[in-house]
Formats: structure tokens, C-alpha cells, sequence
């Protein structure tokens, strides 16, 4: 076998492109300058936005009372809370707080 030919023999391509001489890395910035100066420059950041604090969450309420009917109403605002007032009093469900309230109204009415 003989040996490939080499394309570049007999270009003096030195002469036409020096090699340059490395220089040296210019020394990084402190990432506090960076943040600051992103911040001066409206530049927007990768970080999320700073949140603020959220009310605090009703307490959830779960129990384990083996309905598992829904009765889907609806009422005012203040029907709503009259009802989780009553709950939270009670520390009962929705559904026992509405069969109590039935109940009494059934006696009001006579037993009908």
C-alpha cells in the first residue's frame, strides 16, 4: 500500500495565519457582581420570584363516618360559613351538622 497524499505539502500557510499567543482567561466576577448588576440592569433572573407568605389553609377536615352520599346545594356565602361555624363547634362533619339540623327541624314542624 502506498502512503496518502498530503493535500497541504507545499503551503506555507504560516506566513497567511499567524498562530496567535494564548492569552490568559480574564478573571470571573464574583457572583454577588453578577447578581448585582443584573438586578441594576432589569435583567431578569433564573431564580423564581420571592413569594409571599400565603394565608394560612383551613384546617382540612377528614372523618371517617361511612356516608358516602353526596347532596350537592346550593346557598349564600353566609349559609356556607353558618355551616362550617357549626361544624368546627361541633368538631363534626358536614353531613352529621345538616342530619342534626334536620332533625330539630323535623320536631319544630311537629313530627310531621
Amino acid at each position: 500500500m502506498s502512503e496518502r497524499a498530503n493535500p497541504l505539502k507545499g503551503l506555507n500557510i504560516a506566513d497567511e495565519f499567524p498562530v496567535k499567543a494564548p492569552h490568559g482567561r480574564k478573571p470571573m466576577l464574583a457572583p454577588e457582581a453578577i447578581e448585582k448588576l443584573s438586578q441594576d440592569n432589569d435583567f431578569p433572573s433564573r431564580q423564581p420570584a420571592p413569594t409571599r407568605s400565603a394565608e394560612p389553609a383551613r384546617k382540612q377536615r377528614r372523618y371517617t363516618t361511612g356516608r358516602n352520599v353526596q347532596i350537592p346545594v346550593k346557598g349564600t356565602a353566609e349559609t356556607k360559613a353558618l355551616l362550617e361555624a357549626l361544624a368546627d363547634e361541633l368538631q363534626e362533619p358536614y353531613g352529621e351538622v345538616i342530619a342534626r339540623a334536620l332533625a330539630a327541624l323535623r320536631r319544630e314542624l311537629g313530627g310531621k
